[in-house]
C-alpha cells in the first residue's frame, strides 16, 4: 500500500463537537436576537436541522428564523456568521497530527477528498493546520462533482500518482466513503460514529491511531 485518502468531516475534523462549540458561541454573541430561545433548544434544533452536516446551512437558518420568529437579524446574516466564524471552532479527533506525521515519515502519500464548498472547507483544513501533510486536497465544489461519484476518486488517484489497489480510503459515510471507493478497488477504513451502523468496510476504527496498527499488520502479512 502506497497511499491513504481521507474524508474531512467526521473523519479528521470532529464535526459534532466543532458545531456544538460554534453554536454555543454564536448564541452568546447574538443573544440580543436569539435570547428568547433557550440555548439548549437553539443548539438541539440546529443539530436536528443540520442532519450531521448533510443539509446546507441556508436551509437550517431559514427554518430557525421562521420557527422561532427571530427578529433583527436575517437568515443570510446568520449564514454569513457561520461561514466566517466556524473555522475558529474546528476541533480535530485525537491523535490527528501524530498519525499524519507518522504516515508521512513512513513514506505514505496522503490525499483528502471532501464534499462541500471550497472556501469553507479549505478554511477548516487550515484551521486544523494539516495542509502540509497532503499531496492532494480535493473539494467537490472545485470539480463540480461530489462523492459518491467515482470520478472524484479517480481525480485524487491521478493527483497522488497511485492505483486504487495501492490505496486506502478512510471516512465515515457508508455510501460516500466506503461503498464508492470499494468499487474502484480501494481498501476501506470506516471511522466509526453514532450516525451509521453495520458498515461493510475492510476495517473499522474508533481512533485514528488504529490506522497505524492496521498498516503494520498488513505489512507483516506480506
Amino acid at each position: 500500500m502506497k497511499a491513504l485518502f481521507f474524508d474531512l468531516d467526521n473523519t479528521l475534523l470532529d464535526r459534532d463537537e466543532s458545531v456544538k462549540s460554534f453554536i454555543d458561541d454564536q448564541y452568546e454573541r447574538l443573544r440580543s436576537h436569539v435570547g428568547h430561545i433557550l440555548k439548549e433548544e437553539y443548539t438541539t434544533r440546529f443539530l436536528e436541522l443540520d442532519q450531521f452536516g448533510y443539509v446546507w446551512k441556508d436551509k437550517v437558518y431559514k427554518q430557525l428564523v421562521e420557527e422561532y420568529r427571530i427578529q433583527g437579524i436575517t437568515w443570510e446574516e446568520l449564514l454569513q456568521d457561520y461561514l466566517s466564524s466556524f473555522r475558529n471552532h474546528c476541533l480535530s479527533f485525537n491523535h490527528l497530527h501524530a498519525v499524519l506525521i507518522e504516515l508521512t515519515n513512513k513514506g505514505y502519500k496522503l490525499g483528502m477528498i471532501s464534499n462541500g464548498f471550497s472556501d469553507f472547507q479549505r478554511g477548516n483544513i487550515r484551521a486544523l493546520k494539516i495542509e502540509k501533510y497532503f499531496h492532494s486536497i480535493i473539494i467537490s465544489e472545485d470539480l463540480g462533482i461530489k462523492k459518491p461519484d467515482l470520478t472524484i476518486f479517480l481525480k485524487g488517484l491521478e493527483e497522488v500518482g497511485v492505483a486504487p489497489e495501492e490505496s486506502f480510503f478512510v471516512g465515515d459515510h457508508p455510501a460516500n466513503d466506503i461503498e464508492a471507493p470499494k468499487k474502484l478497488g480501494f481498501k476501506t477504513i470506516w471511522k466509526k460514529n453514532k450516525h451509521f451502523h453495520d458498515v461493510k468496510s475492510d476495517y473499522k476504527i474508533e481512533d485514528l491511531s488504529e490506522i497505524i496498527h492496521i498498516l503494520h499488520k498488513k505489512r507483516s502479512l506480506i
